[in-house]
């Protein structure tokens, strides 16, 4: 499963767009002391429990309905219809992991991909920047929401909040099925943040891949 949810973000930008993203990122990162990384991922948390929530109301209404239908409208007839309907209904929520999400719940989803971002944030190595500049554009496919979020020499300067903005266009952009363009754009408008807050250094080097990372 790993492996699919891999191919699936690695497959998501092709290779022409992955190279604009890459180009993108360079030139941005041009003209400051920045560094801004891109990552794409396949969901940001298997909702665990919404899978559970989701396959019982589907197999207890499934269940119901069947024992109306058959005309058997009674806990003997009811149970093991139920039991009948759990694994399928399991199945569904298991292979289907978009319908998981009602279930889950909008806050639920919004703290998973900003504990998602974070950790993201961390295992890519934003945080050992020279100059503590980092920037991460974080993308959760499965939620279709965006995180951008930058390290605490950014943070001292630029309010996290002035990328909500960009996170939301970014995010609207995807949905409209301009998911590189948006992109692009965001990393140039990201860029101009950076330039007016952190003007490119003398001995400035690039500490972080420009790939779309997965």
């Amino acid at each position: 499963m790993l492996n699919m949810k891999q191919s699936k973000t690695e497959r998501f930008f092709s290779e022409p767009e992955q190279e604009r993203i890459r180009q993108a990122v360079k030139s941005a990162e041009s003209q400051s002391a920045g560094e801004i990384a891109t990552m794409v991922v396949a969901e940001s948390d298997p909702y665990r429990e919404a899978t559970l929530a989701g396959s019982l109301f589907v197999s207890s209404a499934a269940a119901l309905a069947s024992a109306v239908l058959l005309q058997h409208l009674s806990v003997w007839s009811y149970l093991p219809l139920l039991v009948v309907f759990t694994l399928p209904s399991w199945l569904l929520f298991r292979f289907f992991p978009r319908i998981r999400l009602p279930f889950a719940g909008k806050g639920r989803i919004s703290e998973a991909v900003r504990q998602r971002a974070v950790r993201a944030f961390y295992e890519k190595g934003l945080y050992r920047t020279s100059h503590e500049t980092g920037v991460l554009i974080f993308i959760s496919l499965l939620e279709r929401k965006v995180w951008i979020l930058g390290d605490r020499g950014i943070n001292e300067r630029i309010a996290p909040a002035a990328w909500s903005s960009m996170a939301r266009d970014l995010a609207r952009g995807m949905a409209e099925g301009r998911c590189c363009d948006a992109l692009c754009d965001t990393v140039a408008r990201v860029g101009r943040e950076l330039e007016r807050h952190f003007p490119r250094l003398p001995d400035d080097r690039n500490e972080l891949s420009d790939q779309v990372l997965t």
